[in-house]
C-alpha cells in the first residue's frame, strides 16, 4: 500500500471530505489529558501545578536488565508516586540494532517485552516507539546497485516486522499498554518522518498494542499539515509537544503559538482523549525562568487551545 492508497482509504473510512483543519460545527471534543516528561522527583511540583499525568524514560523506569527484586521496588514506588505514570518514552535503545544487514532483533525483543509487561503492572498506557538510533537505516544498507542510498524502503520492512513480532509476543496483555510510532523530523531519522508513514505500519501490523503518535513539534518543523492527524484517526493514541522552532515549553515564544492551533483543532475534531505530552526544554540558561513557572506557562498555553 502506497501513501496514496492509505490516505484515500483512511479518509473513506473515516468520512472525511478533506483536510481542513478547522473542527466542524458538532464535533465531540473528548478531554485531553497534559503531561511532561520528567523524573519521578518533579511529579509531585507537577501535581501542584494542575497537570494530569508524567512521562518517564523506558530505561529509567522499567530497566530490563535489572532483576524482578529491583523491579519489585520500583514498582511501589511508581504506583506512590502522586501523579499517574501514563507513557513512557526512549522505548529502544540505541544499541540494539532494528535495521541494516546487522540488525538482530531477539535481543531487542525480550528487552521491548520486558519493558512493555514492567509497563502494563503499573497502569502505563503508551509507549513512545522513536528510537532513531535504534531504527535508523545504516548508510551501508544498500539495493544492489552500486553506490545507491540506504536501502528505505527494506529498513522500513525491518522496523514493521519488529513490531509484527513483538506485538505476538505480548498478544496477552491486550490493549493494556500500546506502543506508539513516533514520527521523527527527517534530520533525526531516515525512516517514519510523518505521521502518515506510522499509520500505515499500524495499518499493516494491525494490532491493538501497536498505535500512533503525533509529535506536533516534529510535524511543525517537518512542514506536516495538521490533517495527518484527522487521516490517522483510529491509531491515534498519544502526543508530545514543544514550541516551534526554540523546542522549548509551549508559550516559552508567545509569537509562535498560533502555529500549535490547527493540530490542537484537529485533536478536537477527531474526540482525542488521550495525553499530550511536553517533550521540550524548560529555559534557557541564565534567563532565571523558574521550573515551576514554565509547567504553569506551559499547561495554560495547552489549555487554551482546547
Amino acid at each position: 500500500m502506497n501513501r496514496r492508497e492509505f490516505i484515500l482509504g483512511a479518509a473513506a473510512a473515516s468520512g472525511l471530505a478533506g483536510c481542513a483543519t478547522s473542527t466542524k460545527s458538532g464535533d465531540q471534543g473528548g478531554r485531553i489529558l497534559f503531561g511532561a516528561c520528567r523524573g519521578i522527583k518533579d511529579a509531585k511540583v507537577m501535581k501542584d501545578v494542575g497537570y494530569d499525568f508524567w512521562e518517564w524514560g523506558c530505561g529509567s523506569a522499567f530497566d530490563p536488565k535489572k532483576d524482578n527484586e529491583w523491579w519489585k521496588r520500583q514498582r511501589d514506588e511508581i504506583l506512590a508516586a502522586p501523579l499517574p505514570l501514563r507513557s513512557c518514552n526512549g522505548f529502544i535503545p540505541g544499541n540494539f540494532r532494528l535495521t541494516g544487514p546487522a540488525a538482530d532483533h531477539e535481543p531487542a525483543l525480550k528487552y521491548g517485552e520486558t519493558v512493555l509487561r514492567r509497563a502494563a503492572e503499573v497502569g502505563v498506557k503508551t509507549i513512545v516507539f522513536g528510537s532513531g538510533g535504534a531504527r535508523n537505516v545504516p548508510g551501508d544498507f544498500t539495493s544492489a546497485v552500486k553506490g545507491a542510498k540506504p536501502d528505505l524502503e527494506k529498513g522500513a520492512q525491518q522496523y514493521t516486522d519488529f513490531c509484527r513480532e513483538l506485538c505476538r509476543r505480548t498478544a496477552d496483555l491486550g490493549d493494556k499498554v500500546t506502543m506508539v510510532i513516533e514520527p521523527l523530523r527527517p534530520n533525526e531519522s531516515n525512516i517514519i518522518n510523518f505521521v502518515w508513514q506510522g499509520a500505515q505500519i499500524c495499518e499493516d501490523v494491525n494490532s491493538p498494542r501497536l498505535n500512533q503518535l503525533a509529535d506536533i513539534f516534529h510535524m511543525m518543523m517537518g512542514r506536516e499539515s495538521a490533517c495527518s492527524i484527522k487521516i490517522a484517526a483510529k491509531y491515534m493514541r498519544h502526543c508530545h509537544i514543544a514550541d516551534y522552532e526554540t523546542r522549548q515549553f509551549p508559550g516559552f515564544d508567545p509569537k509562535y503559538t498560533d502555529r500549535l492551533r490547527p493540530y490542537f483543532a484537529a485533536l478536537k475534531a477527531i474526540g482525542y482523549e488521550g495525553g499530550v505530552s511536553c517533550e521540550c526544554g524548560w529555559g534557557v540558561k541564565g534567563k532565571g525562568i523558574k521550573f515551576e513557572d514554565a509547567l504553569a506557562t506551559a499547561l495554560a498555553t495547552m489549555r487554551s487551545l482546547v
